[in-house]
């Protein structure tokens, strides 16, 4: 855990290792972006997605030729969509080897809300310049929604996923009605799940692990709900659980 100041949203932050990803906690250190972010929302919320790149000022080059802002601070950029009205943050950092930490193995998503799901997509992908034959269309009668995977690249989780939800008295649905266009969530990635459900006793989670498979073993997945995590949901899932939904379910490593 590391502390300094975020100078380009005006905030105090805390750095913590979650597996190899790094997650930001920021505070309002008075006037500033975040401030008024939280004034406008009313509420904690997932800010910003972070992502990583070999080149982040040529990243930050290609967003703005294709009508982003950007706010560089060091070596870092934030790139700021305008989605339907309203901003959408990606934060690109260098790439870098880090010291794994905790129960979690790494991030590999984040997700986007929106209404014109093929106008965020066509947003998304020419401001990174993504290649849209690694993306795959997902739909959950379960949840309500239908969505895209803008998978960066064939063979690797990490992606942004756009949504669209398509009953809107579902959870998804009643969440975008109260907040319009904004990130929704993020999704990890470990191997060490009847731990994480261990230490989430007594906090909101939603557990989905098959009938027939003992408690003591790995769920599929699971939800840790906005109010365990100030403000943002976060799903956790099983190594190559993902990808039944992500396009290759081939992949998926059976559990009995």
């Amino acid at each position: 855990m590391s502390k300094d100041t975020a100078k380009a949203f005006a905030a105090n932050r805390i750095t913590l290792r979650a597996g190899t990803t790094d997650i930001e906690i920021l505070e309002p250190d008075g006037a500033g972006l975040l401030a008024d972010e939280l004034k406008r929302r009313g509420r904690a919320h997932l800010f910003a997605a972070g992502v990583s790149s070999p080149d982040p000022a040529a990243v930050a080059a290609t967003a703005l030729k294709n009508g982003t802002s950007n706010h560089a601070e060091g070596n870092r950029h934030t790139i700021t969509l305008m989605v339907e009205g309203a901003p959408i943050r990606f934060v690109v950092s260098p790439e870098a080897k880090r010291e794994r930490a905790g129960l979690l193995d790494f991030l590999y998503e984040a997700t986007v809300l929106a209404e014109n799901q093929a106008g965020a997509v066509e947003q998304i992908t020419k401001t990174f310049a993504l290649n849209p034959k690694s993306f795959t269309e997902i739909t959950s009668e379960k949840f309500g929604y239908t969505g895209v995977l803008t998978l960066f690249e064939a063979g690797r989780l990490h992606r942004f996923e756009v949504i669209t939800p398509t009953n809107m008295e579902k959870t998804m649905g009643r969440f975008y009605r109260r907040e319009g266009c904004s990130f929704y969530m993020a999704f990890a990635e470990s191997a060490r799940m009847p731990e994480i459900e261990a230490s989430a006793q007594g906090i909101n989670i939603t557990i989905d692990r098959p009938s027939s498979r003992t408690a003591s073993k790995s769920s599929d997945q699971n939800w840790l709900h906005p109010a365990a995590m100030g403000g943002m949901m976060l799903g956790v899932s099983r190594p190559t659980m993902a990808w039944r939904w992500s396009g290759q379910p081939q992949l998926v490593e059976k559990m009995d």
